[in-house]
């Protein structure tokens, strides 16, 4: 195992550079795969180093519940500075844990209450909000337990119907409520309505519409719990912020039928928005990367490669993310092997 084991808790250094690279030279739908996918990969290696050096590292000190033959010299050679790393692994990983359970917890928590403020709407795709605050964001559904209920409701009321001539005898409301809060939704309020003209609006719902079509709201969650893993992760979480917002720019373009339009519609929200009322749902006008999202609507659409050559920017970013990823994943994989397979021959029958 030796010092590889180290290597998944350095090997994100390369995600400022490759975030760079893969902002400006790939797709947006590329970037955004590419980057989220790396995150998580190296983020999950990077926590197991983490317990690897946890558990060599503590076997030997008093009072551990670990077998004894774990704290054997042969073991502890397998790690380089075995105890110093041990002992700074523990709060590591603690802290790893309980920041990754809290960056979940809010993204629940803010799920929850976007929910909450819409009870009681009507369950239309858009909806429309009575709010002096110009804003304008993409909802993601719930596709578990109420979109499985929503279903089966359904199911019973075309039964009911086919026996009874075509009647809905259930008594539930035919106007969406079945879905109890599992369709996706479009939330915008009047402020940013009014200040937007017709084609300026069509490019707005275009928009969030990209969003929740792509799920952008995994990739958000994903580079979300990956960035307090390891804070070398943090740049691809801000390029994945931008990338997503990118991609649904496009699809918005595609739809639209004019780029400039988006690009207006983009830059003149912003000036008046205060964005998504959190970063883990998708909003229109986030402040950040908005004057670089417009530059890159009003020059040609990218071009969407399926992978690019390795002698360009767009190559040198994503080769270098998928060599850097896997790197990790077979470092910390030969390590976990290494260390079952010396705990294993330690451990007494």
């Amino acid at each position: 195992m030796g010092a590889f084991v180290f290597l998944p808790l350095v090997l994100p250094l390369t995600a400022w550079p490759v975030a760079r690279l893969a902002e400006h030279h790939l797709h947006p739908r590329m970037a955004t795969w590419l980057l989220t996918g790396a995150s998580a990969v190296l983020a999950v290696c990077s926590t197991l180093s983490l317990a690897l050096l946890l558990v060599v590292g503590t076997a030997q000190l008093p009072g551990n519940p670990l077998p004894d033959g774990w704290s054997d010299p042969g073991v502890r050679q397998a790690v380089p500075y075995d105890e110093v790393a041990g002992r700074v692994a523990i709060p590591t990983l603690i802290l790893v844990l309980a920041s990754c359970a809290r960056a979940a917890w809010r993204h629940r928590r803010v799920r929850r209450r976007a929910g909450r403020a819409l009870e009681g709407l009507p369950a239309t795709p858009v909806v429309v909000l009575p709010d002096a605050n110009p804003y304008a964001y993409a909802l993601p559904g719930r596709k578990g337990r109420a979109g499985v209920l929503a279903k089966v409701r359904a199911r019973a009321r075309g039964k009911a119907r086919a026996r009874v001539g075509g009647k809905d005898q259930s008594g539930v409301g035919g106007k969406g409520r079945a879905a109890g809060g599992a369709r996706d939704r479009v939330v915008v309020t009047t402020a940013m309505l009014a200040a937007l003209t017709g084609p300026e609006r069509r490019a707005l719902f275009a928009h969030e519409r990209a969003h929740l079509a792509a799920r952008h709201h995994r990739f958000l969650l994903a580079v979300q719990l990956a960035a307090p893993a390891n804070p070398f992760l943090r740049p691809l979480r801000t390029a994945v912020t931008y990338t997503t917002e990118r991609w649904a720019d496009e699809e918005a373009a595609t739809s639209v039928g004019s780029r400039r339009i988006v690009a207006r519609a983009v830059g003149k929200a912003a000036l008046i928005s205060r964005g998504a009322p959190s970063v883990t749902l998708a909003g229109f006008a986030l402040v950040g990367p908005v004057p670089r999202r417009v530059a890159a609507l009003l020059g040609p659409a990218p071009a969407a490669r399926s992978w690019p050559s390795l002698f360009t920017g767009a190559g040198l970013a994503a080769w270098g993310a998928a060599a850097g990823t896997a790197a990790s994943a077979l470092s910390s994989a030969n390590s976990a092997v290494t260390l079952f397979v010396i705990l294993k021959a330690a451990t007494p029958l």
